[in-house]
């Protein structure tokens, strides 16, 4: 375990490095032309159920490449994937979002599930690949601080044994209540391991302020311990900026990553509980050419799909272009 984590610090290092060298060499040299990077990334910006013709062609005017969209029928999933194809766009996943999964209602749990397999149809109707997937979340309990977290887990079972130094009694509710969601959430992803199988879909797990897998260790060995090529992680980068650098969240994720959401987050020193609030993306503390870097070096070829940040359709792609070139 020590010498992954020195190799990951390693490799996280020589990233940051890497982009100051980059960021340094372009000040100095204005006239050369952009790093090229290994990879490609696409663009695209979510959509809350099925995409009209018109909400496609506007897209793409702004130069995104698809949508997200929401859980709809698999005929309606089927004409939305009709106008997209129709435009040259693709919709690329699907946002089921927050699950039950923990919950101790067994009618809650069911609904979940019937949830996310419709969510999983949708997605082969309309042709896409993923299916975003939050497990389940927990809260109302002591927690430590986002930088108090040091956790100790058995990768057998990615029970959390401790979570900070010194004394975790004041935290037990918390460890019970995780490694409760743990058991729920891989009993649940079973279950619809079947459903991915005849779709042809990926379980894309995201952990996203539900207090759940913090830090990336844990959150890559939840993912991979299913040890199935339909169940991989949706990494939001913005969102786990209080907790670990997002660059530390993708080189650990490595190839398990299906999809990325782009979310920019700004951390607030002032506040003791180590908050902060999202902002428009490149304006907070993400980044972005180390992301960028970060994103080669690990091969990820795939969506960037940009989720909230009130800017307009235009500028959000103008801000994409600069984020996938490493500007």
């Amino acid at each position: 375990m020590q010498n992954a984590l020195g190799r990951r610090a390693f490799l996280i290092s020589s990233v940051a490095v890497a982009a100051g060298a980059g960021a340094a060499g372009r000040k100095g040299r204005a006239a050369r032309k952009e790093v090229q990077f290994r990879t490609k990334l696409f663009k695209a910006l979510i959509c809350r159920g099925a995409p009209s013709e018109d909400y496609l062609k506007r897209l793409k005017d702004a130069g995104f490449h698809g949508v997200e969209a929401g859980i709809v029928s698999p005929s309606e999933a089927e004409q939305a994937r009709k106008r997209a194809e129709k435009l040259g766009m693709r919709i690329h996943s699907v946002l089921r979002g927050w699950a039950q999964f923990n919950s101790k209602d067994p009618s809650k749990v069911e609904a979940s599930l019937a949830v996310t397999e419709k969510a999983l149809r949708a997605a082969a109707a309309y042709g896409a690949d993923a299916v975003l997937l939050v497990p389940c979340r927990i809260g109302g309990m002591p927690m430590p601080r986002p930088w108090e977290f040091r956790i100790d887990f058995d990768p057998k079972t990615c029970h959390i044994r401790t979570v900070t130094a010194g004394d975790n009694k004041p935290f037990a509710r918390y460890i019970e209540a995780h490694n409760h969601s743990v058991d729920t959430s891989r009993e649940a992803v079973k279950r619809l391991i079947p459903i991915a199988e005849k779709t042809g879909v990926v379980i894309a797990l995201e952990n996203v302020w539900n207090n759940l897998w913090v830090h990336p260790e844990i959150f890559r060995n939840f993912v991979a311990s299913f040890g199935h090529p339909l169940v991989k992680a949706y990494f939001d980068i913005g969102n786990h900026v209080k907790y670990r650098r997002p660059e530390a969240w993708i080189l650990e994720l490595g190839g398990l990553i299906a999809k990325l959401h782009v979310k920019d987050f700004k951390l607030d020193k002032n506040d003791p509980k180590g908050g902060g609030h999202f902002v428009p993306i490149r304006e907070g503390d993400v980044r972005w050419p180390i992301i960028r870097r970060a994103l080669d070096r690990v091969g990820y070829n795939g969506w960037m799909t940009i989720e909230g940040g009130g800017l307009s359709v235009e500028e959000n792609s103008r801000r994409l272009d600069k984020i996938i070139a490493g500007v």
